[in-house]
């Protein structure tokens, strides 16, 4: 609920992009790293993994030496450790 003084219109196109944004993200992080088969539930560990895989999606979106997408670029880091280096120190 919102004190906002808008029209319906207003709220829901509002309402709409939010959740436009947290989708995209969510489809990303579930086709890159598999997030909604992930066993990991017990203690801190689910928070701590979110916070990591969200961390590495930024660094590997940020890396513009390297043309495909985030899984591929994933991949190539787990095969070449320059690489991986070279995404890390981006930071």
């Amino acid at each position: 609920m919102s004190s906002l003084e808008h029209d319906a219109v207003v709220l829901a196109h509002a309402v709409r992009s939010h959740w436009g944004i947290e989708n995209s993200l969510h489809w990303i992080l579930d086709m890159t790293f598999h997030e909604d088969a992930s066993r990991i539930r017990k203690d801190n560990a689910p928070l701590n993994f979110s916070v990591l895989r969200r961390l590495s999606l930024n660094l590997l979106d940020r890396d513009k030496t390297v043309r495909g997408s985030v899984a591929m670029k994933r991949y190539r880091a787990g095969l070449d450790n320059n690489y991986l280096l070279q995404v890390i120190a981006a930071i």
